[in-house]
């Protein structure tokens, strides 16, 4: 689905107000006329490089529950305090996962990796448990000892988010 350019602003804006996929979908078919599924909607938004800002759920895990002092965790905040907590059990350091907030389709859940050496790219881990790995360089292939940071910080971030 191709948007105007007034149209991907409405939608970073309504995203930025905390709507839900939902609530874009709705507002897409009341304010534009345009008919898409929920699955389209989640796409679109993947798309555009937004990012949806779920409510926290009752039981919500340390990541995005509040911190100890009542303020909502920012992003960054969280990052920190997550890196700070893998630093002593990885031992590498070099290695940073992330879970992506909307998962990749065929995955059961997916984020991104940056290894010691600076490379990145994206994983997933499939409904049988398999990780699948795409780097942004096809040829390029991590170190055992970042492959080994890689499944310990994966191992730990899962954990977290209740895998």
């Amino acid at each position: 689905m191709k948007l105007t350019p007034e149209q991907k602003e409405a939608v970073a804006q309504w995203l930025a107000e905390e709507a839900t996929i939902a609530d874009v979908q709705k507002r897409l078919r009341d304010e534009f006329g345009i008919s898409m599924t929920f699955m389209e909607t989640r796409f679109l938004i993947d798309d555009l490089g937004l990012d949806i800002k779920d409510a926290p759920k009752p039981g919500a895990d340390v990541d995005t529950a509040a911190t100890p002092d009542g303020a909502p965790a920012s992003g960054t905040d969280a990052e920190a305090e997550l890196v700070d907590d893998d630093a002593p059990a990885g031992g590498t350091g070099g290695v940073s996962v992330e879970v992506d907030q909307v998962t990749r389709p065929g995955a059961a859940i997916s984020g991104t990796v940056t290894f010691s050496d600076g490379k990145s790219g994206h994983w997933a881990l499939d409904q049988y448990g398999r990780i699948v790995f795409q780097g942004s360089d096809p040829e390029y292939r991590p170190s055992q000892a970042d492959l080994e940071a890689f499944q310990r910080e994966l191992s730990a971030k899962l954990e977290r988010h209740g895998y």
